[in-house]
């Protein structure tokens, strides 16, 4: 082997991508972030395309495609005229799960003078692999979102529109003992960091626990061990749907009020404050409260991001216009279209934060 082995733990820790290769373009070698960025890491020897996970079936660098591939261009003209060459590679990546575009900036040059090695240089690697851990995110996100329409008998629609790729809202419906469960959580914050924190709400809050009151409670308990800092708070909406008996149930954690849209009166705000999931207080008593409920009424959690939407001028777009949109809905998916249509219009399409809105049909 041409390439000294003694090396590869220094080139290893490198933040930037490097690879050597020799003049017949056999890769000998890529570093941990070369192989982190374009490669899941399968393989850090062998021809480009093993070490790439190309689609192209045949020999490296002899098939019709090799002639666009970014990479082989590169080292083809560092190889033919033996010295430095800078290419900004614009190249697909095809991983198990997800196809990547990436944009790097190469340099190539020659490890000797008779040009039998060359190594590469892939400055922008870690810029890209941070996007690539803020695809996977956003991918782990999209799985914690509910994924039908329908969950006790009971009809729903929603709508997740985070303002950054990562979002801190976190709606979920689930069935229990034959109702329906809904929870809209908002996360403090924004990006990553509240994306974490509606995870935590997923795997906190206690799906089997019938009682809302008493399932934000053990959530409000969990949250204070994980020793967060009095920025942090989550607020919630909870509620159950009793169809035997036509109740509604709901529990609040210092989140907007519900909205009952019904048939024969008309819109009803539900009042229910309490504080919000933090570490606030040291203990904290969440109440549940029930409505009775006629076929026919929707049902609507919203976060904040809807009713503080601006427009250009920096007016909210509040209660008010989200209600106007809801007496105009003939069911639950009805409403959630013409909210986000409502709401994108009213803002441009430029969201200062998560927009997030459930709604059901009874």
């Amino acid at each position: 082997m041409l390439f000294d082995w003694t090396y590869k733990k220094v080139l290893d820790r490198m933040p930037d991508g490097v690879f050597v290769f020799d003049r017949k373009l056999r890769v000998q070698f890529t570093n941990a972030a070369f192989k982190r960025s374009v490669s899941d890491g399968a393989r850090s020897s062998g021809s480009l395309a093993q070490v790439l996970n190309c689609a192209e079936k045949g020999k490296c660098g002899q098939m019709p495609a090799c002639e666009y591939c970014a990479f082989h261009k590169a080292m083809r003209a560092a190889v033919a005229e033996n010295k430095e060459q800078t290419e900004t590679v614009h190249t697909t990546v095809k991983h198990a799960d997800r196809t990547d575009k990436l944009t790097l900036r190469i340099r190539i040059l020659p490890v000797d003078d008779r040009g039998r090695l060359f190594v590469g240089i892939t400055d922008g690697t870690y810029q890209t692999e941070i996007e690539q851990e803020m695809l996977s995110a956003q991918q782990m996100q999209r799985r914690l979102l509910p994924a039908g329409k329908s969950m006790g008998g009971i009809q729903y629609s929603y709508m997740y529109i985070p303002c950054l790729g990562v979002g801190g809202d976190l709606p979920d419906v689930y069935e229990l003992n034959g109702q329906t469960y809904g929870v809209l959580a908002d996360v403090s914050g924004k990006g990553v960091s509240a994306g974490m924190l509606s995870a935590f709400v997923k795997a906190g809050l206690d799906r089997n626990q019938p009682d809302l009151a008493v399932a934000l409670s053990q959530l409000n308990a969990k949250f204070n061990e994980l020793t967060q800092d009095e920025c942090s708070y989550i607020t919630v909406a909870a509620v159950r749907v009793d169809r035997k008996t036509q109740t509604m149930y709901y529990a609040m954690a210092g989140h907007n009020a519900p909205i009952l849209l019904r048939n024969s009166l008309g819109i009803n705000e539900i009042e229910a404050p309490a504080p919000p999931i933090s570490n606030w207080f040291p203990t904290v008593d969440y109440h549940e409260n029930s409505l009775p409920y006629e076929t026919g009424d929707i049902l609507v959690l919203l976060t904040d991001g809807v009713t503080e939407c601006m427009n250009e001028k920096g007016e909210l777009f509040g209660i008010e216009r989200a209600e106007s949109v809801l007496m105009q809905s003939q069911n639950a998916e009805d409403f959630i279209g013409k909210l986000k249509t409502a709401l994108t219009v009213y803002s441009g399409g430029k969201f200062s934060d998560d927009i997030t809105a459930i709604a059901f049909d009874l």
